[in-house]
């Protein structure tokens, strides 16, 4: 209950600033890296306009734990999910959360597969106020979701590592011109559902690095955790994410309480195919 606790208040403490910050910027920093994603099958889309988001490592009172990926409702339509990603400076790795925006921005080059290859998002589009998806690397039943399409070009199997960090290190890549433009946009913070994903994801001890050594056993579900059937509600274009604009200053206050924590040393629907990034071949997005 304390671990949770302490998580909730840092949580609420980030939300509550309005600056791009909490969204672009780093506001959790720690002295160890995070360990390489795991590979995992991608649940098929639970239903129109869902935008999957990817899975990922997060740091709490008890070291790094994953927050499964999921599908989720964009706050509004239009709004596309740019991912969080660890980059190592200064010493450290900090965090820079993840945000709504009308493009996806720079996300450190990070490969989470599905469309999300390191370089922008191929895994589906807004078209006419309905998000369209490309059949080609995201997984959805074309017999219930009739907004699809098919472009290949997206995908360019190559070996790559699984390396979750960008830094010394890790991924170099450095964001372009137009991810920096992209950056100074309209942003829009995780919604209300997505924080509550990532506050259940925290209390289950099985998503801890420390117990699942790298390899989650649930590292993506259908649905958030907090929207599960019988949990909660899923989220709606309606929700009132936090509305931010451009990148500013680093939120110090949530920093300085992350570096305080301890560090971590050491209804139904047809079936369809599973679809999964292998080991070392993932998805690449084409330039």
């Amino acid at each position: 209950m304390r671990s949770l606790s302490i998580r909730s208040l840092l949580l609420a403490a980030s939300m509550l600033v309005v600056p791009a910050s909490s969204f672009g910027g780093v506001f959790v920093s720690v002295s160890i890296a995070p360990p390489v994603l795991p590979v995992y099958t991608q649940p098929i889309c639970p239903g129109p306009d869902y935008i999957w988001t990817p899975g990922y490592w997060a740091y709490g009172p008890e070291g790094y734990f994953w927050v499964p990926g999921t599908w989720v409702m964009a706050p509004r339509p239009g709004l596309l999910w740019t991912p969080g990603y660890w980059g190592f400076a200064g010493g450290v790795y900090g965090w820079h959360a993840g945000y709504w925006g009308p493009h996806v921005g720079f996300y450190g080059g990070v490969n989470y597969g599905f469309g999300y290859a390191g370089v922008g998002f191929g895994g589906g589009m807004w078209v006419g106020g309905h998000f369209s998806y490309n059949t080609a690397v995201a997984n959805v039943n074309t017999t219930v979701i009739h907004n699809t399409y098919v472009n290949r070009t997206v995908i360019n199997n190559t070996t790559v590592n699984r390396t979750s960090f960008n830094g010394p290190g890790g991924i170099t890549r450095q964001p372009t011109a137009q991810e920096n433009a992209y950056g100074r946009e309209q942003h829009f913070g995780p919604t209300g559902v997505q924080a509550s994903h990532e506050n259940a994801a925290g209390a289950n001890r099985g998503n801890l690095a420390s117990v699942n050594h790298g390899r989650p056993a649930n590292a993506a579900m259908a649905r958030p955790a907090s929207a599960a059937p019988g949990r909660g509600n899923v989220a709606t274009h309606g929700e009132n994410p936090v509305q931010t604009r451009g990148n500013v200053n680093a939120n110090r206050g949530n920093a300085q309480a992350s570096r305080n924590a301890p560090q971590n040393r050491g209804g139904n629907q047809h079936p369809a195919p599973a679809r999964k990034a292998p080991p070392e071949h993932e998805e690449h997005e084409s330039r």
